[in-house]
């Protein structure tokens, strides 16, 4: 029997968890769980577990469990993002081969409102850390692994058919509108609230770059993947010789150098960036060439990472709008929002945006 969806971590019991790990068959007995909140999320809950089970076995000792919200506010604004993260660990990640934990239980209701992930702890495997930025070995083995999302998903036209998805997808223009009027009401609070925290150039940067946010989404290169949409040191998990990709809630279809743009122009310092990003994007697209991507030459990639670079100032503007509030978060928002302006005024990001636009 499929166990219930628990509401909260008081529901993470022996008795579920032993359903959970049965698969739906015979439950696995388990004496005991101790339930440790980890981490900071904004949009989700996330839960150590420690499992005592009768018998010696196979069984994980530690866990993950990742449930939404407990704060009903901030849960009601992001289950498309619960219902994309489900979807991805059931039936999306084994068509890639980008690394990620291994899924032991997933499952959500209808409306995304109530969702569960059983996931492999990954300890003592360390979060990145979004405000310290990284170093060039660092992004060359994150933006390497991001090709792995790409490259098996590059161009196949079954991933239009996605049925989730927190961002548009190429050709739907008024979903790309109608996002793009999201960005442009809530422009002002954003202007506001991280306005103050820049200086004069990256606040005017920030300005036009929200005011071009829906140009930029109708952009269609031709070319699409799967998109993380949140590729960021935050969201990797590294130890020695590994590197996996956790938090799908922003799964979707787009550019796939959006999510290279996004990490390289919000998780390096700029001076490094500078230096770093043209043998980065190298990196990334002598791997996507390994996974099969043809008719795609080292000077297009260069392109569409350039024209990608508005990824940064999209995600801020939307997690900084339907996120909870955290002191971190807003430290982490700043220092993405600084680096960013820097690299879209660096790359003319915003007059490709012109120009793409002036000829549709």
């Amino acid at each position: 029997m499929t166990p219930a969806i628990p509401h909260g971590p008081d529901d993470l019991t022996p008795s579920w968890l032993g359903a959970a790990l049965g698969g739906g068959a015979t439950p696995v007995a388990v004496d005991r769980v101790v339930v440790t909140p980890i981490g900071t999320g904004q949009t989700g809950a996330t839960y150590r577990l420690a499992v005592d089970y009768p018998a010696a076995g196979a069984h994980p000792r530690t866990l993950v469990a990742k449930l939404p919200a407990q704060d009903d506010t901030v849960r009601a604004g992001v289950t498309l993002g619960y219902l994309a993260e489900v979807e991805f660990y059931a039936g999306v990640a084994h068509r890639t081969r980008v690394p990620v934990p291994r899924c032991h239980h997933s499952a959500v209701n209808a409306d995304g409102s109530e969702y569960v992930l059983l996931l492999d702890d990954l300890d003592p495997a360390q979060q990145g850390d979004q405000v310290a930025g990284c170093d060039e070995e660092i992004a060359r083995r994150a933006v390497t692994a991001l090709a792995g999302l790409h490259g098996p998903t590059w161009c196949d036209a079954s991933w239009l058919e996605l049925p989730v998805g927190s961002m548009p997808k190429p050709r739907d223009t008024d979903a790309a509108g109608g996002l793009g009027q999201v960005v442009e009401m809530i422009a002002p609070a954003i202007l506001e609230r991280f306005g103050p925290f820049l200086d004069d150039t990256d606040r005017e940067t920030l300005r036009l770059a929200l005011e071009l946010m829906g140009p930029w989404l109708r952009t269609d290169t031709g070319r699409y993947a799967l998109m993380h949409g949140d590729f960021r040191l935050d969201n990797l998990l590294f130890d020695v010789d590994r590197l996996f990709v956790v938090d799908w809630q922003t799964l979707g279809v787009g550019l796939p150098a959006r999510d290279l743009a996004y990490f390289i122009g919000t998780c390096l310092d700029p001076e490094l960036r500078a230096d770093a990003e043209q043998r980065l994007v190298a990196a990334y697209h002598a791997e996507l060439l390994r996974h099969g991507v043809r008719g795609y030459d080292l000077e297009t990639c260069l392109a569409d990472y350039r024209l990608g670079m508005l990824q940064g100032p999209l995600i801020i503007a939307l997690g900084a709008a339907f996120a909870a509030t955290t002191d971190r978060g807003d430290d982490l928002f700043r220092v993405m929002l600084r680096r960013s302006c820097r690299a879209i005024r660096e790359l003319g990001t915003l007059d490709l945006v012109r120009a793409a636009d002036a000829t549709t």
